[in-house]
């Protein structure tokens, strides 16, 4: 065998065993916080009616323009709320401020048949009331599945994104359900996807604020949406 074959064969061997040493481990797999125990959350659509009460539309940025009429629609009977995705860019808040939480959302996209397919949608966690502070679980069409936002970094608003960080997305295609939990404990944020927690952010310097969903002009559902108190 050839010095500089055997030399390259070497290296390239080196090479692959430093990429599966350098790779992120696979997350470990846990059932959701809602399966674990069942007791103590809060049902945040319970009540809404069709008006959806206790939640309040906003628009995005805080500074643009609210459609007159909604995008979104409440059915009590299935308990499914739906953005049809025929509006602007905006979002629904819960009307309460909180500190440390559990937030559980299951949703999923009505599949695009024609047309532009980006699926951009989120799950908001510890925002500002106006949003100009945000925090947002990125949904996706079998992608997404993380944190991303503006948020104070050392005092000063700034762009953060962890989709980087990522150990496995873990998000199903669109038109199937996922679930997605976001965890709020003091400077801790976790992301729980599906059956995993696929990312950990240990410096949030935001300590309360409100929970919501995004509408982004594509029509999407959203059931069991929940909230646990810490």
């Amino acid at each position: 065998m050839p010095r500089d074959f055997r030399l390259r064969m070497i290296l390239f061997v080196v090479g692959a065993t430093l990429s599966l040493a350098l790779a992120a481990p696979a997350p470990e797999p846990t059932s959701s916080a809602l399966a674990q125990d069942p007791q103590g959350w809060l049902d945040l659509l319970d009540g809404a009616g069709t008006e959806l009460k206790g939640w309040t539309r906003s628009p995005i940025p805080p500074d643009g323009k609210l459609d007159a009429d909604s995008q979104w629609k409440f059915d009590p009977r299935t308990g499914i709320l739906t953005c049809e995705g025929t509006g602007g860019h905006d979002w629904v808040r819960w009307d309460r401020e909180l500190s440390d939480f559990i937030y559980h959302v299951e949703w999923r996209f009505t599949p695009v048949t024609s047309g532009k397919k980006a699926y951009n949608s989120g799950i908001y966690a510890r925002n500002s009331a106006d949003a100009k502070i945000w925090h947002q679980a990125q949904t996706g069409d079998a992608k997404g599945g993380y944190i991303f936002g503006e948020t104070p970094v050392h005092g000063k608003i700034a762009r953060v994104n962890f989709s980087k960080q990522v150990r496995d997305s873990r998000v199903k295609p669109a038109g199937e359900w996922n679930t997605f939990e976001i965890t709020c404990k003091g400077k801790d944020m976790s992301l729980w996807v599906n059956g995993a927690v696929t990312l950990d952010w240990h410096d949030c310097e935001v300590p309360t604020g409100f929970v919501g969903l995004e509408a982004e002009r594509y029509r999407i559902e959203f059931r069991h949406v929940k909230l646990k108190p810490l």
